[in-house]
């Protein structure tokens, strides 16, 4: 599901396995911060503030990137914040299908820090490239 206010992403293979992206908020015209949720039986994780610096790659080209590649594509692709706070990597599985295993691991650096990882298999043409303009929608604050 995509609206302006959040992105929720399930997985094909277990509706129990999502995504959430929402809480999108701006301090000025040079970023964007929103909130990242992971959930799984017996797994819910929040990052309140992950940051987007808008002379960066960001999220949706990646997707986009691998929406284009409908056919496939050998090994693992990945992506992830310059804080690192949130990481993506991609497979591609026969049958037209995309794992994207999403891991949220706050304050890097610090000591006693946590991380945590899901996978969601997504439809790797349209399912995917809609995914990618949601994202996309989600980071400008377009309604």
């Amino acid at each position: 599901m995509t609206s302006p206010e959040c992105v929720i992403i399930r997985c094909q293979d277990n509706a129990a396995v999502g995504v959430t992206f929402r809480d999108r908020f701006s301090f000025d015209a040079d970023s964007v911060h929103y909130a990242v949720e992971l959930r799984a039986p017996g797994l819910n994780a929040r990052v309140d503030e992950v940051v987007s610096w808008i002379w960066d790659s960001d999220l949706a080209p990646f997707l986009e990137g691998l929406a284009a590649d409908y056919r496939g594509w050998d090994g693992e692709r990945s992506w992830r914040t310059d804080d690192a706070d949130l990481a993506v990597a991609a497979v591609f599985r026969s049958g037209g299908y995309v794992g994207l295993t999403w891991t949220l691991r706050p304050w890097p650096v610090a000591g006693g820090g946590w991380g945590a990882s899901v996978t969601t298999w997504v439809e790797g043409g349209e399912q995917l490239a809609a995914l990618a303009a949601g994202i996309r929608q989600f980071l400008r604050g377009e309604r």
